[in-house]
């Protein structure tokens, strides 16, 4: 296992409190060594090839681990007698412990000691991301009581390790998620080599966690429609040995397990993106000109007919997902379900396709500089909107396949045939827009907030004054609106609009609204093992793919 070693002279005390984005000095600097690179004959490049090895290191044990995972997954699936889930738990536990350990260490040891956290990566962590962290791990905490009190009133016909599982995982997620909020931004600076390690087994117990979800979302999906199609051919045929008991408490056990599960898939896609920026920033050492003087700030001011259009597609959405869960959720589906779910997504995905366009365009009209300084966190950004896009897009060419082939001229089959090549197209086109935002310098803003604030403190708070003082807000809002530029202010309306778009597009199909499985036609066509499989890979990824887009028209926001 490559070491690291410490700087030879004693630290001083008062260093501690030096701000984390100032630079230190070059004593207390831990460059980092390994034994294959003695023979270098600079300090710095001996640090940078041990960077490179701990990093290759750390990437290898990561590997091995999911290969490891996959395997017993993989053998789950195919062969239910040799390795059953309770193998595959135990085997999760297992690395749980363990990346519980190396977190516990790292909290109390190793981000305690002399000079180990000199740097904080300014651009890692934004409060959206850390949000989501806490949203998520607080739906799986709920989550995973579900399960326990399901599988404790169905002890019976269960085994002990249904229970034993969800209270580890819940102890890994309350500690994760307080290691992600507190030390997302570190750039650490000592034990390089164990640091890496531990986030790379981090990262791929989270990822071995999100492949389970992903299969067991897949057989309680086939399950659903299997019972469906039984209950069609044979009413009132149960056959079910381990049912939940008519009472209350079992109902809401099953119901809020069912509901919340999708939640999961999503904290453990959201930590992997998180802890994969820490490790990159393991031994980086950040300079004054990639530390920002001055940090953009979310403001809402500037807007209206963004949130305004936006606010509406929520509201017909939700109305949508609404009527579709109530009709397509029955017995026997609605066709009206479809075609009123597709009309939506019909009417909505060219007017995102537009907006995104638009702003591109505005992004080619604009004088400002590109960002090139490196940021690890952009490009990881950058990677997962690429491929978790790949998702949503795969599955639209199956679609577009499978109705080509069998009846394009149906109603029904042309609304899905249009869903998918527009959906296609909007992917590509709000990627452009968004990776070209994220590669965008700040706009500097050169109000004068604090002669506002100063004269407002000396003004009175009477009730005489209140009125004049809330027409001063709105005229202040007015103000900025109009002063803004109208590139500025399209970017901004476009984005927000966006943003609220991707928000109900992200909702739809994470809280049940699944037509790719409920419609039949790819599932007769490419056959019900290889479309569940299908969609399996690319429903996850779609969701994530939309959650994540939230965040980075985010920051093409505020950037803007």
């Amino acid at each position: 296992m490559p070491g690291n070693k410490v700087s030879k002279q004693k630290p001083c005390h008062h260093c501690k409190s030096r701000p984390a984005s100032a630079p230190p000095d070059t004593s207390t600097i831990h460059y980092e060594k390994f034994w294959l690179y003695r023979h270098c004959s600079s300090v710095q490049q001996r640090d940078r090839q041990a960077q490179k090895a701990g990093q290759l290191f750390s990437g290898l044990l990561a590997m091995n681990v999911v290969f490891l995972g996959s395997a017993f997954i993989s053998s789950m699936i195919f062969n239910h007698v040799a390795i059953t889930l309770a193998d595959v738990w135990i085997l999760l536990s297992i690395l749980k412990v363990l990346c519980l350990c190396w977190i516990i260490y790292y909290l109390l040891g190793t981000s305690r000691q002399p000079h180990a956290v000199l740097y904080r990566d300014s651009h890692a962590g934004p409060i959206w991301i850390r949000g989501s962290v806490l949203l998520f791990a607080s739906f799986s905490i709920l989550l995973n009581v579900f399960q326990i009190g399901y599988s404790a009133i169905l002890i019976q016909c269960k085994s002990r390790v249904e229970i034993v599982f969800p209270s580890i995982e819940i102890f890994f997620i309350l500690t994760q998620a307080f290691f992600l909020w507190h030390h997302s931004k570190d750039c650490i600076q000592v034990q390089h080599n164990f640091t890496r390690c531990g986030l790379m087994l981090t990262i791929a117990t989270n990822l071995l966690l999100w492949l389970l979800a992903v299969t067991n979302d897949t057989i309680h999906v086939e399950i659903e429609s299997q019972l469906r199609e039984v209950e069609q051919r044979f009413e009132g045929n149960e056959t079910a040995s381990c049912t939940c008991p008519n009472t209350t408490i079992c109902k809401v056990f099953q119901k809020g397990y069912i509901l919340l599960y999708p939640f999961n898939t999503e904290y453990c896609l959201v930590c992997c993106s998180v802890l994969y920026v820490m490790w990159k920033n393991v031994g980086r050492r950040i300079s004054d000109h990639h530390v920002p003087h001055i940090k953009p700030r979310f403001r809402l001011q500037g807007v209206v007919f963004g949130p305004l259009l936006g606010t509406i597609a929520v509201i017909i959405g939700i109305c949508v997902f609404m009527m579709y869960q109530i009709q397509a959720t029955s017995s026997v589906p609605s066709r009206q379900a479809f075609v009123i779910y597709y009309s939506y997504y019909i009417v909505l995905l060219p007017l995102m396709s537009v907006g995104a366009v638009t702003g591109t365009i505005i992004h080619a009209l604009e004088k400002k500089e590109l960002d090139t300084l490196k940021n690890p966190t952009r490009s990881l950004d950058v990677i997962l909107l690429m491929g978790a896009a790949l998702g949503q897009i795969g599955m639209s060419y199956f679609s577009i396949v499978a109705i080509v082939a069998t009846d394009p001229r149906d109603l029904l089959n042309s609304l899905i045939l249009s869903h998918s090549v527009l959906l296609i197209f909007q992917s590509i086109t709000q990627n452009v827009f968004i990776i070209d935002g994220l590669h965008r310098q700040p706009f500097v803003e050169e109000m004068k907030e604090g002669q506002n604030h100063e004269a407002y403190d000396q003004r009175g708070v009477n009730m005489l004054e209140l009125g004049q003082e809330m027409r001063k807000v709105s005229l202040s809002y007015i103000h900025s609106y109009s002063h803004l530029s109208w590139k500025r202010r399209a970017l901004r309306e476009i984005s927000f609009f966006l943003v609220l778009c991707n928000i109900i597009l992200w909702v739809m199909p994470t809280f049940g609204a699944h037509p790719v499985f409920e419609n039949g036609l790819e599932k007769s066509f490419y056959g019900y093992s290889t479309w569940f499989a299908i969609v399996n890979f690319g429903l996850p990824l779609g969701v994530f793919y939309r959650m994540h887009s939230v965040g980075g028209l985010l920051e093409v926001y505020i950037t803007a």
